[in-house]
C-alpha cells in the first residue's frame, strides 16, 4: 500500500516538474515583451516542484544526476593539472546542498572515488582560456566567485536541455491569456525568437548521461574494464562490468562472432 502511495506521489510531481520544466524552457525561448517571468511566483514553483521530484527518492535518474554533480560543482582550480606533461584533473572534493545553500567537503562517497582522471587534448585549451579569466578557486562558479546553489545548477543546465529536440509546451501570453502550443524541433533547426539557441540534441540529456557516454567511449576504444573502472570511480567493479556487456555485446552482429568462436573451439576438440 506504501509504494501504492509513492508511485502516485511520483507520477504527480514528475506532471508537475515537467509542466514547468516546459514552461521555463518556453521562457528560454522567448525575448518577447508577451512573455512575463514572474519571478517569485516562478521560483516558488521549482522549489516545490524540485522538492516533490527529489524527496524520497535514491535509485532513479535524477539521483544520479546529483551524484554526477557533486564532483563537477566542487572541482577547484588546485585540482586541474594543465602544465604537466600529460594534463589531469584529481578527483579530490564533492558537492552537496543543504537548504539550497553549498557545502564543500573533501569527504568522497567512496574510496574509489578518490583519483586522477587524464583531460582529452581537445579540453585542455579550453580550460586554459577559462581559468584564465576566471575569478573563483572553482571551475564552475556563479558570478562572484562562490560555488553554485542546486537551483542555480539547474538554471544552468536548462540552457543545455533547451537545445533538445524533444517535443515540448510552448507559453505565451497575448492580452493577458495564456497560449499553450505543442511543438517539436528538428535537429539543427534554430529557435525563431533567439537565433543563438540550435536544437542539436536529439535526446534528453543529463549530467549522468555524459558521464555514461564517457564510460561507454572508453569500453568501445579498447581500454580494459579495470582501468575504466578506476577512472569511472566505480568502487564495485560489477558495475563496470554491467555497463561493459552492455556496450560490449548489445547487437545479435556482435554476440554472433564470440558465440561461433567459443562453440567452434569445443567442436575442434572433439
Amino acid at each position: 500500500m506504501r509504494k501504492n502511495c509513492y508511485n502516485q506521489l511520483d507520477q504527480k510531481a514528475e506532471k508537475n516538474y515537467a509542466a514547468f520544466e516546459d514552461y521555463i524552457l518556453s521562457l528560454l525561448e522567448n525575448e518577447d515583451n508577451d512573455v512575463v517571468y514572474d519571478k517569485e511566483k516562478d521560483e516558488a514553483s521549482l522549489r516545490v516542484a524540485l522538492s516533490e521530484r527529489l524527496s524520497g527518492r535514491t535509485e532513479d535518474a535524477s539521483y544520479k544526476d546529483k551524484l554526477t554533480q557533486t564532483k563537477i560543482l566542487a572541482l577547484n582550480w588546485v585540482c586541474v593539472h594543465l602544465d604537466e606533461q600529460v594534463p589531469y584533473i584529481s578527483v579530490r572534493g564533492a558537492w552537496h546542498s543543504e537548504k539550497n545553500r553549498p557545502v564543500i567537503t573533501t569527504e568522497l562517497k567512496t574510496p574509489a572515488a578518490k583519483r586522477d582522471v587524464p583531460i582529452p587534448d581537445n579540453l585542455v585549451e579550453c580550460l586554459r582560456q577559462e581559468q584564465a579569466k576566471s575569478i573563483s578557486e572553482y571551475v564552475i562558479a556563479d558570478r562572484n566567485g562562490d560555488p553554485l546553489s542546486y537551483s542555480q545548477f539547474v538554471r544552468i543546465w536548462n540552457y543545455i536541455k533547451v537545445r533538445s529536440t524533444r517535443e515540448r509546451t510552448l507559453y505565451r501570453y497575448v492580452n493577458g491569456q495564456v497560449i499553450k502550443k505543442k511543438f517539436k524541433p528538428e535537429p539543427g533547426q534554430k529557435c525563431v525568437n533567439r537565433e543563438n539557441i540550435v536544437y542539436c540534441l536529439d535526446f534528453t540529456v543529463t549530467a549522468h548521461q555524459l558521464r555514461h557516454t564517457y564510460i561507454t567511449n572508453l569500453i568501445y576504444a579498447g581500454i580494459d574494464p579495470k582501468t575504466v573502472q578506476y577512472l569511472a570511480g566505480h568502487e564495485n567493479s560489477k558495475v563496470t562490468m554491467d555497463i561493459y556487456a552492455k556496450a560490449k555485446y548489445n547487437k545479435p552482429e556482435e554476440l554472433s562472432s564470440v558465440v561461433n568462436g567459443a562453440l567452434k573451439k569445443l567442436s575442434d576438440r572433439a
